[in-house]
């Protein structure tokens, strides 16, 4: 007998209005989770709108007001070249963010494409994971020093590095979910319709995954923000005079006594933005866990 639309759909339950009122409910009961979200948000507006928030050109030089204090010219002072800190932080965090993003989205869809396989087809898995576990033993600093030596020191240099060291992280994560998926029972049932694997994996296997993806991806983009800006500090990033966080502070590094602002905003942005990825990964984190919400 066959049966109008999704052969599964009273096999896979839907996932119900109530639970997901459950999980909104209890992130925004978290204050810290909260608070960390409007954090996020402020600055991924901050760094769209930031050519229409800055109020100076970013790499418009005047050697006349160089080193300013936070105050005495503009806002948050000037840095080095005589450029407004408030613009240079502006644009800064539009870059890190953007170099963040494309970090985890290409290493995520890499890692996710690399832990379904590895869970859906048992004879793949061994070889796969023994590689992502090779990938593991290499820190992100090493790969930005390869890959700086092959392509340059740059932004690409420093994305190809945390994309790289993204891919096992996220293979893994997505390899548990979707094992732990596998052995329901509406999957042998799909199975024994004779669905396709690809039909399988993106109708029913990844949506019972996204909840860890998605604690993953945001507690991730926190890291990378972090690893993104300490390859340039350490010079493999962005190059002068781009504007970037990590680039920003070490540029203040020989003004610390006499002018710390120049490093030590550019510093505290970093901070907060991890800080509240962080927060709002442990929020999502606490909110998904059907025994938490409990």
């Amino acid at each position: 007998m066959s049966v109008a639309g999704d052969p599964l759909q009273n096999a896979l339950p839907p996932v119900a209005i109530a639970g997901r009122i459950s999980v909104l409910r209890m992130l925004l009961s978290d204050v810290g989770a909260c608070i960390a979200l409007a954090l996020v948000v402020l600055a991924i507006l901050c760094g769209v709108f930031a050519p229409w928030l800055a109020p100076t050109d970013p790499y418009a030089n005047d050697l006349a007001n160089t080193l300013k204090a936070p105050g005495d010219l503009g806002w948050l002072g000037t840095d080095g070249q005589g450029r407004a800190m408030a613009t240079r932080l502006l644009y800064g965090l539009r870059t890190t963010l953007i170099m963040g993003f494309a970090s985890v989205a290409i290493g995520g869809l890499i890692g996710g494409i690399v832990g379904f396989l590895a869970a859906f087809y048992p004879r793949l898995s061994g070889m796969l994971m023994r590689l992502m576990d090779v990938l593991l033993s290499f820190p992100a600093i090493l790969f930005g020093l390869a890959i700086a030596a092959i392509f340059g020191p740059g932004l690409t240099a420093v994305v190809i590095a945390l994309a790289i060291a993204t891919v096992p992280l996220m293979a893994r994560v997505v390899r548990g979910s979707a094992l732990v998926v596998l052995q329901q029972g509406y999957i042998e049932a799909a199975r024994s319709l004779g669905l396709r694997d690809r039909h399988i994996i993106l109708r029913y296997v990844l949506p019972n995954c996204l909840s860890a993806i998605f604690v993953f991806v945001t507690l991730r983009f926190g890291q990378v923000i972090l690893l993104g800006a300490a390859l340039s500090f350490l010079g493999l990033g962005a190059q002068p005079p781009m504007a970037e966080l990590g680039a920003m502070a070490a540029d203040g590094r020989n003004f610390l006594f006499f002018a710390p602002h120049v490093s030590v905003l550019p510093s505290l942005v970093i901070f907060a933005v991890v800080l509240a990825f962080n927060v709002l990964g442990d929020g999502l984190r606490d909110a998904l866990d059907p025994k938490l919400r409990k």
